[in-house]
Parts: structure tokens; C-alpha cells; sequence
């Protein structure tokens, strides 16, 4: 497996629409820094968040998730309680080809703050919003920014394309747009 750098990055985005909508320059002036990178790509947050909290005694079950487990909230930022996490979006709807597999890490800058991304990797022919989960890994709250950047995408083109792709499985987050909840 390669990892791809940004002029192949660049022509699957504005050919293929790999990444939309696609920001060809990294942008950083008084940002979280967002857009094109050498071998990435710096996703932006939404401005949705759903806050987990345990205000009604909820049980985070993955096979019975109960929406009572967190709060919804949309604005400009999102302050997520000491030792908790919230659930956002990507601004990018992204379309993987199918010899690709994305991978994501976290922003320095927020690392350094305890908060931490997870991502499960984008298989090969996924497309859609990407859910982040977003981890405040300190006893204080942290505030996070929409449409700032808040992950890196990492893009590995494998030798040859798989068998089976997610979009042959008919994968149940295909297509997905805004947060999506966990599903059987």
C-alpha cells in the first residue's frame, strides 16, 4: 500500500469528486487549520453535536442504542463535559475509490488539549459524511469549533482493487449524512 500524496489527492477530489466540497489550500489564519496537506486531507466539523450524558441513567448499548443517552446541540462550537465524548460529522461528504482505504487521525492541536478523534477507517467504495467521535480525555470541559478542522485523512491505495467492497456489501452506513447512530 501507497499513501497517496496531494496532487493525487487534488485530481480525485476535483475529477472524481472524491472529497466535496474540497478546500485546495490548507487554510490556518486564526483557524484550526483545514483543507490540503502534503499526504492528507484536514476534515472540518459540522455544526451538529450530539452530547453524551447520563442525565436520564441511560445504558450505552450498541445492539439497543437509546437516544436518551445524549443531547443534541448545533452552533458554532460545542463544549463536551470532562471525561466524556460527543459525536459529530464531517463538513466533507467523501467517496472513496474502491483500491483506496482511508484512515484518520486526530489534529495535533486538540491532541495536545486531551481531546482525542476516532474514525474507523472509510473501506474501499464507502461514501458519505464521515461520523466522529470526539473524546474529552481531561477532568475539565473543552471547547471544540465547527467548520474547523478536526481530523486528517490519510489516503492508502492498495495494489489491486479487493473482491469485495463495502459498497458490495451494501455496507448499513452507505450514504450516510449527518451523524449516524449505531445500527444492527
Amino acid at each position: 500500500m501507497s499513501i497517496m500524496p496531494d496532487h493525487w489527492i487534488r485530481r480525485m477530489a476535483t475529477e472524481q469528486g472524491m472529497i466535496e466540497p474540497f478546500v485546495e489550500n490548507q487554510r490556518r489564519e486564526g483557524v484550526i487549520s483545514f483543507g490540503l496537506s502534503s499526504f492528507g486531507y484536514d476534515a472540518r466539523v459540522a455544526d451538529e453535536f450530539k452530547i453524551f450524558t447520563n442525565v436520564d441513567n441511560a445504558l450505552v448499548d450498541p445492539k439497543q442504542f437509546d437516544d436518551g443517552s445524549f443531547v443534541s446541540r448545533q452552533g458554532p462550537t460545542c463544549i463536551i463535559p470532562p471525561n466524556s465524548f460527543v459525536l459529530a460529522h464531517t463538513v466533507e461528504y467523501f467517496r472513496v475509490p474502491r483500491d483506496v482505504l482511508v484512515i484518520c487521525l486526530g489534529k495535533s492541536t486538540y491532541a495536545r488539549c486531551g481531546l482525542i478523534v476516532n474514525v474507523t477507517p472509510l473501506e474501499p467504495e464507502w461514501e458519505g459524511q464521515v461520523t466522529i467521535e470526539i473524546s474529552n480525555t481531561t477532568p475539565l470541559p473543552a471547547r471544540i469549533y465547527a467548520n474547523e478542522g478536526i481530523c486528517q485523512f490519510l489516503f492508502l491505495q492498495g495494489s489491486a482493487p479487493p473482491d469485495v467492497s463495502y459498497a458490495d456489501r451494501r455496507g448499513k452506513y452507505m450514504g450516510q449524512r449527518g451523524v449516524a447512530l449505531p445500527r444492527l
